[in-house]
């Protein structure tokens, strides 16, 4: 994302020429400012790492790459198992987000753009000033990638692997680990960029392909509604409560009592919104994909694609997975904690094996080997991005305020060093994702994510919509809010989450209220102490939010900014002083870094430059078609919700 700036620059033709002295081996690191997972269409970089695409894309290609930053192996085993566990109610977790696109393009990206940022802390910092909110990001950050992305990959990965050649959990770990670095080596982050739309296309065709094999198993729709709620185990133990084997009663309802439910409906509408307004409209991921459109309009085109493609999983992962599940009742089902044990490694249910079995044993082979080999290269493609984006991130808002005068060869060793780190951990927190949430690997990251995002969202949502927060407010709120997430985290894992067979003991105070319930608590206590710490301090400059009546222009300093960190840019004004050789030039060509002259910026050059990277104005046609399809797509929202609520 760091390189959008930077490449949007370079292609105003005649104003700038960049140089660019980057360190090997980074794939994220353009412009001193940390890029996360770049899947999205990139030209050729450097040898330490891709540009993004300018301010230049369209809406189509930002829309499926929304679309494919957030959909991946572990949403197929996360929300397929869930759903062989509880019926359709997960699928409004990946509905929830038709709202928030909507949200994403007409609120927050506009403001994004106003201000003139390459990354969220970085907005955060233009908005309030300092470091230290920056530095929280950047380590909260590293725990998320830990706690919810590394390992939970690696499991999901793990199981296909377990499924398809019955190998141990933890020996499919070391293989999935030992193939990412291989491919990491040989080039294949490069090739991850280039096929990740394709491997999106397969999985998507693949899935639709699988889900048409699983109804036409079953006989139809009608059939399913039926057999589901008789899917039931045949050995059931003694002891064991009929509840902890028989699907629910509201299986096919999205929206379930506010009470007894397992995903009570005010958590669904207002907990899980809070999580999906701190994923969808703060996290770089998917912001700078929105950032990289060449006018807003294209961002919200892109956005409402995204949003369509959404109501894709309760098609292909939710409703295989509860197939999955009436096929193979004795293993999907399990509920034994012996019986479990031999079919998936996993004494708290086998619910995680429902959509890689339904790959394994329903497709046919050729299909079965494609769907299998698209879900690994996709997970290694989410692995490698993780592993260079969280190097980057420690070893330039971490390491880098240790150790100031770190040399760039230590630099590099540390972000190394780091990855295995990084790699040791996620390894070690895999029997908590394994045992989390009853075994239901998208409840255990949704549950994690309840705990430490709320004050990040509050912080954005007020930020954009309150002009009198200021810093203090900001820092002391995330800091309280860290804290009491913390100790619901802490205690739930130290007591264990428990399953129907065997009940956690974990104090019915700390643990008894509900994730989303958690997350709607939280948010509301964030944001009360952020309002309160800010009204009782000094007040702040108005700017960068909704407040704001003028857009504001902020391209002075980018380049000196871009010269902190591990990459340096620099502005030629004249002519180089020696010409390159011929192998030279063919290095800087195959990285895209060819020399040219550029004459200094005068003062109607910047501040036509200025205009253009923080512009939001729109064709009067297309923003109406746009607003008009954005209201078609909330109404299609409410329809889905309504037939299965």
């Amino acid at each position: 994302m760091a390189a959008l700036l930077c490449e949007a620059l370079d292609n105003l033709p005649g104003l700038w020429t960049l140089q660019i002295n980057v360190c090997v081996g980074y794939r994220d690191c353009i412009c001193g400012v940390q890029s996360s997972h770049s899947k999205i269409i990139t030209n050729r970089a450097t040898v330490g790492g891709f540009f993004l695409a300018g301010r230049s894309m369209v809406w189509w290609p930002i829309g499926a790459s929304l679309f494919a930053s957030n959909i991946g192996s572990g949403h197929f085993v996360g929300i397929a198992g869930t759903a062989a566990a509880a019926g359709i109610a997960i699928g409004g977790f990946e509905w929830n987000a038709l709202v928030v696109v909507i949200i994403l393009g007409w609120l927050f990206v506009p403001i994004y753009i106003k201000a003139g940022v390459v990354t969220m802390p970085e907005y955060l910092k233009k908005r309030f000033g300092g470091q230290r909110i920056r530095i929280y990001l950047s380590v909260l950050s590293l725990f998320l990638y830990v706690f919810t992305k590394i390992s939970a990959d690696m499991f999901s990965g793990a199981i296909f692997i377990n499924q398809a050649l019955g190998l141990n959990i933890y020996l499919a770990v070391v293989l999935l680990l030992s193939i990412t670095a291989l491919y990491t080596v040989t080039g294949g982050l490069a090739a991850v960029i280039y096929t990740d739309t394709l491997q999106t296309i397969i999985m998507v065709v693949g899935s639709f392909i699988l889900m048409g094999y699983a109804f036409n198993k079953l006989g139809g729709y009608e059939n399913f509604q039926e057999r589901y709620m008789m899917a039931m185990p045949t050995l059931t133990g003694v002891n064991i409560s009929k509840r902890c084997y028989t699907p629910r009663p509201d299986s096919f309802h999205i929206f379930r009592d506010a009470v007894t439910g397992d995903l009570p409906w005010p958590g669904l509408v207002f907990g899980l919104t809070i999580q999906a307004t701190w994923y969808w409209c703060t996290d770089q991921v998917i912001v700078q994909r929105c950032l990289s459109a060449k006018s807003l309009s294209h961002v919200k085109a892109g956005c409402i694609l995204c949003g369509y493609l959404k109501l894709l999983p309760m098609f292909v992962m939710v409703f295989p997975g509860m197939i999955s599940r009436i096929l193979y009742p004795d293993e999907v089902a399990c509920v034994d904690p012996d019986e479990c044990q031999t079919y998936c490694g996993a004494s708290v249910g086998c619910t995680n094996i429902a959509y890689p079995k339904l790959v394994v044993d329903l497709m046919p082979n050729g299909l079965r080997g494609l769907m299998l080999s698209v879900m690994m290269a996709s997970l290694m493609s989410s692995l490698t991005s993780i592993f260079n984006s969280a190097s980057t991130l420690f070893t330039m808002d971490i390491y880098t305020k240790i150790r100031s005068s770190a040399s760039e060869k230590e630099l590099m060793i540390a972000g190394r060093v780091f990855i295995l780190v990084l790699i040791g951990v996620s390894i070690a927190w895999i029997p908590v994702v394994q045992s989390a949430q009853s075994g239901q690997l998208f409840d255990y990251i949704q549950s994690i994510t309840s705990y430490l995002t709320p004050p990040i969202a509050a912080t954005f949502m007020l930020a954009i919509f309150c002009k009198r927060v200021n810093e203090p407010g900001v820092f002391y709120g995330l800091m309280i809010g860290l804290a009491i997430g913390l100790s619901r985290m802490i205690a739930e894992f130290a007591y264990g989450t428990g399953s129907c067979v065997a009940p956690t003991n974990c104090p019915e105070i700390i643990c008894g209220v509900h994730y989303l319930y958690f997350s709607i608590i939280l948010f509301c206590i964030s944001c009360l102490v952020i309002l309160t710490i800010s009204l009782m301090t000094k007040p702040i400059e108005d700017k960068h939010c909704m407040s704001e009546r003028k857009p504001r222009h902020e391209v002075k300093g980018i380049v000196r900014r871009a010269q902190t960190g591990l990459c340096r840019v620099t502005v030629l004004g004249k002519e180089p002083t020696e010409e390159p050789g011929c192998c030279k030039k063919a290095v800087l060509s195959f990285c895209g870094l060819e020399n040219s002259n550029a004459p200094n910026l005068s003062a109607e050059e910047q501040a036509e430059l200025q205009r253009k990277l923080t512009d939001t104005s729109e064709k009067p046609l297309w923003r109406n078609v746009v607003n008009a399809n954005g209201i078609i797509l909330l109404c299609v929202c409410v329809f889905f919700h309504g037939f299965y609520g």
